[in-house]
């Protein structure tokens, strides 16, 4: 009709909380792309030790993305079941597929088979690891719960940054790790490293830490250690010293828990028992007339 006002063309508004969501996710999409370059890298043929190197710093900027994807989900209050179950894919990926086929191609090969199946028993039991981790997080109400102080086993992320380090530092100190008069001390860690992923070892996971006396101490002794390892040796060990450090932590407090919970299982058991008080009286045999 003519003389009508021009109608003004809707205005679509941009979800924010939509787009938010999409930034966690695209994080934890770096940390895959970290691990399947990686991959790429340490298995193709003729891999020589730049190769390895380079697969290995990959996996150390994958390191990053993880710690960093929980983080940007908790800040932009974005946590969801499908962030839990991408990030623990990307787990699988970059800090069990990766690293098993890295240490492989780097070191364990020399062991003909019996190499094969300990790098595959390192990212079976990350699969694991991270398949337990995902039903412990998981609520009654299908969404994921707040993290607590302890985590059951040796995260994933913290076992390949063990063996991550080890050859990023051994091209720093131009060092023989992966010759063959080493191959069975590095077998001997990845047994040992996947026995932990699977364990019922509890870790500090250090999402609750609060500021008191005992944090303080804890972030400057970690900072002044890495500092002397950094200067005494090379900046490159000062990851095998914080991760294997964290290590530590979590068999000693699991050695000195000990005591405590032989007491806990037996209070536990005295108190299944029901006081003779409780029990039923004995009936006396029933007779029968002849």
């Amino acid at each position: 009709m003519q003389g009508s006002a021009p109608v003004a063309p809707v205005r679509r508004k941009v979800d924010l909380r939509k787009t938010l969501f999409l930034l966690p996710n695209m994080i934890t999409l770096s940390s895959i792309f970290c691990g399947f370059d990686a991959i790429r890298l340490a298995g193709r043929a003729g891999a020589a030790e730049d190769d390895f190197y380079r697969a290995a710093l990959l996996l150390v900027f994958a390191l990053f993305f993880d710690m960093l994807d929980g983080r940007v989900a908790r800040m932009t209050k974005t946590q969801s079941a499908f962030g839990l179950q991408i990030d623990s894919l990307a787990d699988v990926v970059s800090f069990g597929v990766a690293p098993g086929i890295l240490v492989y191609n780097w070191s364990l090969h020399q062991l003909d088979n019996l190499g094969l199946f300990l790098s595959f028993l390192f990212a079976g039991a990350g699969a694991v690891r991270l398949a337990r981790f995902n039903v412990l997080s998981m609520g009654e109400s299908g969404k994921p719960t707040k993290p607590g102080k302890y985590i059951v086993g040796l995260p994933v992320p913290g076992a390949a940054g063990i063996l991550i380090s080890l050859i990023v530092a051994n091209r720093a100190a131009a060092g023989p790790l992966g010759e063959e008069k080493y191959v069975y001390g590095m077998a001997a860690l990845t047994v040992f490293l996947a026995f932990l992923m699977v364990s019922t070892i509890r870790f500090r996971s250090f999402k609750d830490l609060k500021l008191n006396a005992r944090s303080v101490a804890l972030v400057f002794f970690a900072i002044g250690s890495s500092a002397v390892v950094s200067l005494r040796y090379k900046p490159a060990f000062v990851l095998i010293w914080l991760l294997g450090f964290y290590v530590v932590i979590g068999l000693v407090e699991t050695i000195l828990s000990l005591p405590q919970q032989r007491r806990e299982r037996r209070a536990a058991r005295r108190t299944s028992i029901p006081p003779p008080s409780s029990l039923p009286k004995p009936q006396p045999p029933v007779t029968k007339n002849p």
